[in-house]
Protein backbone atom coordinates (compact mmCIF):
# COMPACT_ATOMS: atom_id res chain seq x y z
CA UNK A 1 0.00 0.00 0.00
CA UNK A 2 1.40 3.60 -0.58
CA UNK A 3 1.77 6.20 1.32
CA UNK A 4 -0.80 8.63 -0.34
CA UNK A 5 -3.42 5.68 -0.31
CA UNK A 6 -2.45 4.87 2.99
CA UNK A 7 -3.59 8.20 4.49
CA UNK A 8 -6.57 8.55 2.41
CA UNK A 9 -7.51 5.09 4.01
CA UNK A 10 -6.93 6.00 8.05
CA UNK A 11 -9.08 9.40 6.94
CA UNK A 12 -11.42 7.23 5.52
CA UNK A 13 -11.29 5.23 9.15
CA UNK A 14 -11.36 8.28 11.28
CA UNK A 15 -14.42 10.07 9.78
CA UNK A 16 -16.21 6.49 10.03
CA UNK A 17 -16.09 7.34 13.39
CA UNK A 18 -18.94 10.24 12.91
CA UNK A 19 -22.07 7.51 12.28
CA UNK A 20 -20.78 5.56 15.51
CA UNK A 21 -21.38 9.07 17.35
CA UNK A 22 -24.71 9.58 15.28
CA UNK A 23 -25.52 6.38 16.56
CA UNK A 24 -24.68 7.01 20.58
CA UNK A 25 -26.08 10.22 19.82
CA UNK A 26 -29.65 8.39 19.04
CA UNK A 27 -29.57 6.00 21.65
CA UNK A 28 -29.00 8.51 24.39
CA UNK A 29 -31.59 10.93 22.94
CA UNK A 30 -34.42 8.32 22.31
CA UNK A 31 -33.77 5.99 25.21
CA UNK A 32 -34.77 6.61 28.43
CA UNK A 33 -33.31 4.12 30.00
CA UNK A 34 -30.24 4.90 28.35
CA UNK A 35 -30.56 8.20 30.16
CA UNK A 36 -31.41 6.61 33.21
CA UNK A 37 -27.75 4.51 33.31
CA UNK A 38 -25.76 7.47 32.70
CA UNK A 39 -27.57 9.46 35.65
CA UNK A 40 -26.68 6.26 37.72
CA UNK A 41 -23.13 6.21 36.39
CA UNK A 42 -22.34 9.85 37.12
CA UNK A 43 -23.66 9.23 40.08
CA UNK A 44 -21.65 6.24 40.95
CA UNK A 45 -18.60 7.87 40.44
CA UNK A 46 -18.92 10.55 42.34
CA UNK A 47 -19.45 8.04 44.97
CA UNK A 48 -16.52 6.32 43.82
CA UNK A 49 -14.68 9.49 44.23
CA UNK A 50 -15.72 10.63 47.68
CA UNK A 51 -15.34 6.81 48.96
CA UNK A 52 -11.95 6.57 47.26
CA UNK A 53 -12.34 3.27 45.79
CA UNK A 54 -9.65 1.13 45.18
CA UNK A 55 -8.38 0.29 41.10
CA UNK A 56 -9.92 -2.65 41.08
CA UNK A 57 -13.10 -1.33 42.45
CA UNK A 58 -12.67 1.20 39.56
CA UNK A 59 -12.35 -1.71 37.39
CA UNK A 60 -15.31 -3.29 38.04
CA UNK A 61 -17.13 -0.15 38.14
CA UNK A 62 -16.13 0.86 34.22
CA UNK A 63 -16.60 -2.90 33.26
CA UNK A 64 -20.25 -2.70 34.46
CA UNK A 65 -20.95 0.77 32.94
CA UNK A 66 -19.85 -0.51 29.84
CA UNK A 67 -21.54 -4.02 30.03
CA UNK A 68 -24.85 -1.90 30.46
CA UNK A 69 -24.16 1.01 27.98
CA UNK A 70 -23.79 -2.19 25.31
CA UNK A 71 -26.27 -4.17 25.83
CA UNK A 72 -28.80 -0.90 26.18
CA UNK A 73 -27.29 0.31 22.53
CA UNK A 74 -27.50 -3.78 21.46
CA UNK A 75 -30.92 -3.70 22.55
CA UNK A 76 -31.91 -0.23 20.63
CA UNK A 77 -30.61 -1.55 17.60
CA UNK A 78 -32.36 -4.95 17.83
CA UNK A 79 -35.81 -2.59 18.64
CA UNK A 80 -35.23 -0.60 15.47
CA UNK A 81 -34.91 -3.67 13.20
CA UNK A 82 -37.27 -5.40 14.31
CA UNK A 83 -39.81 -2.19 13.69
CA UNK A 84 -38.47 -1.61 10.24
CA UNK A 85 -39.09 -5.44 9.84
CA UNK A 86 -42.38 -5.86 11.27
CA UNK A 87 -43.92 -2.50 11.93
CA UNK A 88 -47.05 -4.25 12.98
CA UNK A 89 -47.81 -6.31 16.12
CA UNK A 90 -46.11 -9.86 15.95
CA UNK A 91 -45.71 -12.40 18.41
CA UNK A 92 -42.27 -13.65 17.35
CA UNK A 93 -41.03 -10.16 16.78
CA UNK A 94 -42.62 -9.01 20.64
CA UNK A 95 -40.30 -12.20 21.90
CA UNK A 96 -37.56 -11.21 20.35
CA UNK A 97 -37.41 -7.29 21.47
CA UNK A 98 -38.54 -9.07 25.03
CA UNK A 99 -35.20 -11.49 25.10
CA UNK A 100 -33.15 -7.95 24.43
CA UNK A 101 -34.89 -6.05 26.77
CA UNK A 102 -33.91 -9.06 29.34
CA UNK A 103 -30.27 -8.87 28.54
CA UNK A 104 -30.29 -5.07 29.48
CA UNK A 105 -32.22 -6.06 32.71
CA UNK A 106 -29.70 -8.73 33.41
CA UNK A 107 -26.53 -6.46 33.26
CA UNK A 108 -28.28 -3.67 35.38
CA UNK A 109 -29.03 -5.83 37.84
CA UNK A 110 -25.57 -7.22 37.74
CA UNK A 111 -23.97 -3.65 37.67
CA UNK A 112 -26.69 -2.56 40.97
CA UNK A 113 -25.11 -5.79 42.71
CA UNK A 114 -21.18 -4.63 42.07
CA UNK A 115 -22.23 -1.21 42.93
CA UNK A 116 -23.96 -2.64 46.23
CA UNK A 117 -20.54 -4.83 47.01
CA UNK A 118 -18.10 -1.92 47.00
CA UNK A 119 -20.53 0.54 48.74
CA UNK A 120 -22.45 -1.32 51.41
CA UNK A 121 -19.34 -1.57 53.29
CA UNK A 122 -17.92 1.99 52.71
CA UNK A 123 -21.23 3.62 53.96
CA UNK A 124 -21.06 1.06 56.96
CA UNK A 125 -17.53 2.66 57.80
Amino acid sequence: MTKKKFSQHIIRRIKSFKYAFNGIRFVISTQTNMQIHLVAAVIVTILGFYFKISRIEWLALVLTYAMVFISETINTAIEEIVNLISPKYNKKAGLIKDISAAFVLISAIFAVIVGLLIFIPKFIN
